[in-house]
């Protein structure tokens, strides 16, 4: 946010459905493009606590590698709990992304989530941080 606030959208989950001839269940280019395998879960069906615990840990995350702007932080849910995938600091935006289809599910559309990304950006100021 453009005060520094950091705020965690509404949890997105994918599945990934069986591919006729294909025997993985990745979710690679070809599931996510081609063979229209995936689908995206919004929100995500678990409970309250869980999805509030891995809320924090993106915050976590994201102020521990001292990102700036925007990131999408994936989780594995174990049944030991959540475990960080990975920080992807350039998320998708098509359509078809997850970025911006989570934050739709948390009440901020398309037009309002590039302002606010532009206006974080003009608050942060210029040079490297």
């Amino acid at each position: 946010m453009p005060d520094g606030t950091l705020e965690a959208s509404t949890l997105g989950e994918i599945r990934v459905a069986g591919v006729r001839g294909r025997e993985d269940s990745f979710y690679d280019f070809a599931t996510k493009y081609l063979d229209d395998a995936a689908e995206l879960d919004v929100p995500a069906k678990v409970d309250d606590q869980v999805a509030e615990a891995i809320r924090q840990l993106a915050i976590r995350a994201f102020a521990a590698i001292d990102c700036r702007g925007l990131a999408r932080v994936d989780f594995f849910l174990t049944d030991d709990g959540p475990v960080i995938n990975e920080i992807n600091t350039m998320p998708g935006f098509t359509t078809i992304s997850m970025y911006p289809r989570m934050w739709a599910a948390s009440g901020v559309d398309y037009p309002t989530l590039l302002a606010t990304m532009i206006e974080t950006a003009l608050a942060r100021g210029v040079g490297l941080h």
